[in-house]
């Protein structure tokens, strides 16, 4: 309907994984996104900071996945991100690795710890702005040494063209 296609789906036999959702540096990165899971037949839960689901737009961040999340306190995410792949035999939770539509030097690790403590894949869902395409990496299970394979994630996230290359992480 935008002119957006998805290069690549998500094998449905995936019922569990964390969801990186790179780089993150518009606002149009949530509609276009939850467009394409939707399209996709993807149901997610995502985490967002806690201003955005203040009335009214609060209805329509939880009605899609919405976990609002206070980033001013340190309330052990990861272990309760980590509870909720143990209650809920299908969760595909995409987090915002950047935790920011702005710069940021460093990717935020609470995906790559839920993933390695909840012993699930991660998986890479992409926008590519300059191609207009959407879509999902293979699985990639983490090894425990996150330097290393931030790496390998990160390189990953090098071809695609974000909406605001300056604002990405991935440009230093």
């Amino acid at each position: 309907m935008i002119g957006w296609k998805t290069a690549s789906v998500l094998d449905p036999s995936v019922k569990q994984c964390v969801l990186v959702a790179a780089p993150h540096t518009s606002n149009w990165d949530y509609p276009i996104s939850l467009a394409t899971l939707y399209a996709n037949g993807v149901k997610v839960r995502f985490l967002g900071k806690k201003s955005l689901f203040n009335f009214p737009l609060g209805i329509l961040m939880r009605a899609t996945g919405g976990i609002p999340v206070d980033r001013s306190k340190h309330n052990n995410l990861v272990d309760n991100m980590i509870a909720m792949f143990k209650e809920h035999e299908e969760l595909i939770l995409m987090i915002p690795v950047e935790g920011t539509r702005s710069y940021v030097k460093e990717w935020k690790s609470g995906f790559y710890h839920t993933a390695l403590g909840a012993k699930v894949p991660i998986v890479m869902g992409y926008l590519d702005y300059g191609k207009k395409t959407a879509g999902f990496g293979d699985l990639f299970y983490p090894t425990g040494d996150y330097e290393k394979d931030l790496i390998a994630i990160q390189n990953f996230y090098r071809q695609f063209t974000a909406k605001h290359p300056e604002k990405s992480s991935l440009n230093t």
